[in-house]
Parts: C-alpha cells; structure tokens; sequence
C-alpha cells in the first residue's frame, strides 16, 4: 500500500479508504490510486489484513452431497452472496453427516480463522447431529426446515408440493401419485406432507407414495411400474394419469420410462418434476415444475450470518422463501 501511495502522490490513508470503498475520497484521487494499483499490479495480503484488522472475512459452508442439484446450487447461491458482500467463503463436503463427521468439519473450518458457518442440513441425521453440537462462532442452517434453535432459511417446500398438486386437480385430474425423495431427507419429507394435504383437502384418493433416491435411474425404475398402472385403476388404487416427480432427475427417468412403454406424456399422463434445473424446459416434453430461487436463499442466509457476525440484533432468526410454480407442456387436462 505504501508503494501505491507513492506512485499515486497520496497518503497511505487515502489508498486504504479507496480498497475499502469509502465515500469521501475525490474522483480523481480514487482514479488515480486505481491507476497506480493496476501499474503496481498490487493485492491485497488477507494475511496481513487479517492480523492488522482481526478478521479474516471468510465464511464457512458445510454441504453433503453436492452431486446432487439442490445442495450444489445452494453452495453456489451462498457463494455468491458472500462475494457480493465482500467475503471468502471456505466449503467442506461431507458424503454423510454424523456428529463425528460435523464436528471435523467445524473443527477444520476453525483452523482457517472462518467468523461463522453455514450448514445446509438436507437430511434428519444432520439437524440431529447439529443440535448436539457446540461452536465457537455463529451458525445459520440452510434447508433444514425450522426445527432448530438457530437462526435458518429455508425454501417453503411444503408450499411448493401444494402448488404442484394443486395444479394438477385444476386441470381436471382424478387424483395425483406421487414419487417421492429419500425418506432421510427434509425436503422429500416436507414434499410429500405438502402433496398428500392438497389431496386430502380437495377430498381426492389419495394413492401410495413410492420413493426414489433423487437420481434419473430410480425415476426410471419407478416410471417402469408406474407405466403398468396408467390410465387404469390398479387393485383398490386409484386410477393414474397424473404424477407428481419430488424432482427434476426423477422426473427425466419417470418420462423415459411412460415413453418406452408406449405411455404418452400429457396425453396419457401428465408430469411435475421440482427445482426447476436448467434442462426442465428442454425435456421432451417441457417440464412442469416448482422453481426454487438459491440466489434469494443464499443472500438471506449469508445477511443473516454476517448480522449475527456483527452482533446486530435479528429481526427474524428463520426465513422462509417462496417457490414458484412454472407451467409446461408435460401437464395438461387428461383424456376423457
């Protein structure tokens, strides 16, 4: 900083006020220190801030199974809401999460100096671990519904499934089936509570659920029974031509499934999928789904983080953002 403040002809004050984004630095000062970093090609030191300042504006996230599409746009929303706010964000990746497992997590991500952590808690086995754990520095969970003591955010899954469901009644069908999520997972949970009270509600059967493990392949499989009850009724089940897919890689395998065995989609049955991934609208048909905003969850879930960071009194400890329902072709009125 030194160096840019001579080359600049500033004092070392004015470069620290321009990184730092302060208002009350003239245009043409600001233009020139900017001038003299680029010449210098300097960088700030996180290092040296850290120990000068005390603070190493880095943020811990602790994800499971990023393969997935849910927690690996959360991760990436988080990511980019800490940017915006000027942190770093260091990530930990756990296959499965367990007390053992968290607490090396949360142990590696203080030796990096992080002034608090995000845990997407997706899974009942990690809200219960979480819940036994003590840290040294603010927690905000992210998808773990509210069933915690600590501050959340969390997508309305329970709406979302309503929404589809209810979509799907509107356009004249009898009743929905519905293939849900693994049976470990808050989300599959909150999803299938969400489908079955929109049922119910509208007085329609209400026909077992089957679940799958979130991947194309067990949409697939499921799609392969499902192929044998469409259009008809199945023993005391009722009749199928609507289903509701807990989400988007699912739903892909379902749809592959109905096709091979001559099962046309919307004609025969209709499909919803949930999350809204990049390549819904391009499946064959475009699929209807329930988007899910990671960019609006990310920023709640890091302002929360960062008040809680400085200390400044929170409002609302748990957030809830509202999913969308997006309408495509693969839905549609059913055959008489």
């Amino acid at each position: 900083m030194a160096d840019v403040a001579r080359v600049a002809g500033v004092s070392h004050q004015t470069v620290s006020r321009v990184l730092s984004g302060h208002p009350n630095v003239r245009k043409a000062t600001r233009a020139g220190v900017q001038r003299a970093i680029d010449e210098l090609g300097y960088r700030r030191n996180s290092a040296a801030r850290a120990l000068a300042t005390r603070r190493t504006r880095t943020l811990g996230v602790i994800a499971v199974n990023t393969t997935f599409h849910g927690p690996a746009s959360t991760l990436s929303g988080l990511e980019g809401a800490a940017r915006e706010q000027g942190y770093l964000v260091s990530a930990v990746s756990l296959r499965t999460v367990d007390k053992e497992a968290l607490t090396q997590a949360m142990t590696h991500l203080a030796t990096w100096g992080v002034e608090g952590v995000v845990v997407i808690t997706s899974q009942r086995q990690a809200v219960d671990a979480l819940a036994e754990l003590r840290t040294p520095f603010p927690v905000v969970t992210v998808e773990g519904g509210h069933s915690l003591a600590l501050p959340g955010v969390a997508l309305d899954q329970y709406l979302g499934a309503r929404l589809v469901t209810e979509h799907l009644l509107a356009v004249g069908h009898e009743t929905v089936w519905h293939v849900a999520g693994p049976q470990d997972w808050l989300e599959a949970e909150a999803r299938t509570a969400g489908w079955r009270a929109a049922l119910e509600d509208a007085g329609a059967p209400v026909p077992p659920s089957l679940a799958g493990d979130w991947s194309p392949l067990s949409g697939f499989r499921i799609g392969q029974q499902l192929a044998g009850r469409a259009g008809r009724r199945s023993g005391p089940d009722p009749r199928l031509s609507a289903v509701f897919v807990a989400n988007d890689q699912m739903a892909l395998g379902v749809l592959r499934a109905l096709g091979e065995a001559g099962v046309r989609t919307p004609a025969d049955v209709a499909v919803a999928g949930f999350d809204d991934i990049p390549e819904a609208e391009f499946f064959p048909p475009p699929l209807t789904t329930v988007r899910q905003d990671f960019g609006a969850i990310g920023r709640a879930s890091i302002r929360l983080l960062i008040d809680r960071i400085e200390e400044r009194a929170l409002r609302d400890t748990h957030l809830t953002v509202a999913p969308q329902l997006i309408v495509r072709a693969s839905t549609a009125r059913p055959l008489a």
